[in-house]
């Protein structure tokens, strides 16, 4: 057979293809459009099954629930020891966040727990505490009768054995200098955290130079039997009084009602609270409140003049010696730490009101003393102030 010719063979090629090719091309198409229609149908039918179970079950557990479910939430975390009693005192709220929610007030009377007072130690530093052995031995003992917070600088990490009372009590600082508003802010930073736990019902104010002259039982009992808080406010017509201050915090502070005293307080929970949660006249020492004009000495004096007079003993309850005059108190070391000298401060001959009554027991705690005075201090405190 000859070959065929190569125009003979390209007509041939270009030819359409049988009806037998047609229809073998017909039956795959079919084919896929059927499988992909099937699977079709079992997706939407998986999808609405689901759908309905979903639905039947969420109705059957809402009425007769199988487990109770709490995600990835802690239960201890979300317990009501934890939330009355928080015992992680580092967080990340900001000032704000943090005064509003240490404001908030139960409307019940009632507690859901049995709640035992407590007395809330706040101590504000630059950093170490060189009295924490001699805290420490006032505090042995009494464990869920006290709470301690420490506001140090931000950068400094309070070094205490953790056998120590004051191991993990330091709350989120910022940065403090003396004479300004934000000493005034470190005290409030104190008050917040410690008005979190429920139980805490006193609050004093240390610094790292105070010391207990008393007892822990007899701290105890003065401050939580006390009807009054004790915070030193007076009214007097001289530059350190008077004499700061600024006519432009009037009309909503007026010069009859400007008080000055000593920044170390004594408050119960309510005036705390009050403290804490005032965004009317704090702004205005912050304002107008500036050296020669300390907020520290001013704002919680005034505050309680004007809104709770009744209530404040007027007088502290930390004894410092103005004799020397000059800026700042005197200062006692190893020198001057004897018998005498500790028992003058506990019972000085003079008299104070105790609940409307005359008592001899005036100061709890005392200040200014040098890191050198705690070896005599420990020597003398079991004889001496009962520890």
């Amino acid at each position: 057979m000859k070959p065929r010719p190569q125009a003979y063979q390209e007509e041939v090629d270009s030819f359409p293809a049988t009806p037998r090719k047609d229809q073998s091309i017909g039956w795959l198409v079919k084919l896929v459009t059927f499988l992909v229609v099937f699977m079709a149908g079992v997706v939407l039918g998986l999808s609405v099954s689901a759908h309905y179970t979903r639905h039947y079950n969420s109705r059957t557990e809402l009425f007769f629930p199988r487990a109770t479910y709490a995600g990835n939430c802690d239960k201890e975390y979300l317990s009501i020891k934890r939330f009355v009693q928080p015992t992680c005192l580092m967080h990340g709220m900001s000032d704000d966040e943090l005064f509003w929610k240490a404001t908030m007030v139960p409307i019940m009377a009632e507690y859901p727990f049995e709640r035992v007072p407590k007395v809330a130690f706040l101590f504000v530093t630059k950093g170490p505490l060189p009295f924490a052995p001699l805290w420490d031995r006032f505090f042995k003992g009494h464990r869920g009768l006290y709470s301690i917070y420490v506001h140090t600088l931000p950068d400094y990490k309070l070094n205490v054995p953790e056998t120590s009372a004051f191991y993990g009590r330091q709350i989120p600082s910022q940065e403090v200098s003396w004479g300004s508003i934000t000493l005034l802010d470190a005290e409030k930073r104190l008050l917040a955290n410690a008005l979190l736990d429920f139980s805490n019902e006193r609050f004093v104010l240390l610094s790292e130079s105070c010391v207990p002259v008393y007892s822990f039982p007899t701290v105890y009992a003065y401050l939580v039997n006390s009807a009054h808080s004790f915070v030193d406010s007076y009214d007097k017509d001289m530059p350190q009084a008077r004499g700061r201050y600024n006519w432009r915090m009037s009309p909503m502070i007026m010069l009859s009602q400007w008080r000055k005293g000593s920044e170390w307080f004594e408050l119960n929970r309510g005036l705390a609270i009050d403290i804490v949660a005032d965004h009317k006249y704090y702004p205005l020492f912050r304002k107008y409140c500036k050296p020669s004009c300390y907020p520290d000495e001013h704002y919680i004096p005034t505050y309680l003049n004007m809104f709770h007079g009744s209530l404040n003993a007027n007088r502290s309850v930390t004894w410092v010696d103005w004799s020397r005059g000059g800026p700042h108190p005197a200062r006692y070391g190893a020198a001057n730490i004897t018998v005498e000298f500790i028992q003058s401060i506990r019972n000085n001959g003079t008299s104070c009101m105790y609940n409307s009554r005359p008592t001899s027991v005036c100061f709890l705690f005392a200040r200014k003393f040098a890191p050198s005075a705690l070896a005599p201090l420990l020597n003398i405190s079991s004889t001496v102030m009962g520890f």
